[in-house]
């Protein structure tokens, strides 16, 4: 057992706390890795805050990169020193979901309070989304990472984790979009502002942004949109379809607001389809006349951490990068300190910020 120093929530909706807990070697299949970044990402808050329950005192924290410090016993392909990103996708490679090619659905339990993190005194501490990636450090299997390269910036290498293959997933992956199919983007933050880049990669012809904010609509277009319509103004669906010229064969919901899943079904085309991507609170509901949904062809599909496969499209996605077809850096609204942490969860909270990222080292 080794002491590093971890951000731990102790109480659902209070600061955290960065304190010495303990942390175990790598056993079989798993790596320790020692982190440079880790960016904050809205699920994290809503996990912090409760929303969706879970075990305290907890770790959180899923969208990071770092070095791979220690290799345990049957881990191929990774070696000490290798640059990395981290995710929360872990995958036991056997399960008939990872065996269909959708390791994100992976079939096999993941027990955060048995996993390699306790309390400085021994005691559980849970390991959240078997990452617990607001540490200096942490203990993952190796599955749920992949490899960057050397010259690559820590800070926009973590945004890979998470976001970035959450929004480009949601669309190269549970859309299917083609070239030329015109997309509704609800929500410019972090997620919804990649979903923009993938429609934008695939070849959407035209890429609506709906958002609260009129400083979000310009980064939409920055990142890609073709047109912008602010959600506030009554019945945004027609100034989308305006913007078209028809209604949307994809509408990717990238916000965990149940008005924008309401309304969702309204900037559709026939035979369009909705992408649930955002995350709404435990028992919050929506609704919708489903009347319509067969009269026309429609349908609504989830979509988690985009379907990505991490060692296929991580890989792809660092390539469109080096090439100048991705945008990380610009994701990046500020940087802070680790003892600046609840202080970079409050600006995220004001949603005005891409990425705030976390630097470790």
């Amino acid at each position: 057992m080794q002491t590093i120093k971890a951000a731990v929530c102790h109480e659902f909706g209070k600061p955290l706390v960065i304190e010495d807990v303990r942390l175990r070697a790598p056993e079989m299949g798993e790596i320790e890795v020692t982190l440079d970044a880790v960016a904050i990402c809205h699920s994290d808050i809503s996990y912090a805050e409760g929303a969706w329950g879970g075990t305290l005192p907890a770790v959180y924290g899923h969208e990071a990169a770092g070095r791979v410090t220690s290799v345990g016993a049957g881990v191929n392909g990774l070696s000490e020193g290798d640059p990395v990103v981290v995710t929360l996708i872990r995958a036991c490679g056997e399960c008939a979901s990872c065996g269909s090619g959708r390791p994100t659905g992976c079939d096999t339990p993941y027990d955060g309070d048995h996993g390699p993190l306790t309390t400085a005194d021994g005691g559980v501490l849970h390991q959240a989304m078997a990452c617990g990636a607001f540490a200096e450090k942490v203990v993952v299997h190796h599955s749920q990472v992949a490899k960057i390269p050397e010259d690559m910036a820590m800070d926009a290498a973590c945004l890979l984790a998470c976001g970035v293959i959450t929004g480009i997933g949601s669309v190269v992956n549970a859309a299917k979009l083609r070239a030329g199919q015109d997309v509704v983007v609800i929500g410019a933050g972090g997620v919804g502002l990649n979903a923009i880049q993938g429609a934008r990669i695939a070849g959407a012809r035209r890429i609506v942004a709906v958002d609260m904010s009129e400083g979000k609509l310009e980064d939409a277009k920055a990142f890609g949109a073709t047109d912008g319509v602010l959600a506030t103004q009554e019945k945004p669906w027609r100034a989308a379809k305006k913007a078209m010229g028809r209604g949307a064969d994809a509408v990717f919901v990238t916000v965990g607001a149940i008005p924008a899943y309401d309304q969702a079904p309204r900037y559709l085309a026939g035979g369009g389809r909705i992408i649930a991507v955002g995350m709404p609170h435990s028992g919050d509901m929506s609704s919708y006349e489903p009347v319509n949904l067969a009269a026309y062809g429609q349908g609504i599909t989830g979509s988690l951490m985009g379907d990505v496969v991490v060692k296929r499209d991580i890989p792809w996605m660092i390539d469109l990068y080096a090439q100048g077809r991705l945008k990380l850096d610009e994701l990046i609204s500020n940087r802070w300190s680790f003892d600046q942490i609840n202080e970079a969860i409050a600006d995220t909270n004001t949603g005005s910020a891409r990425r705030n990222v976390i630097m470790l080292r």
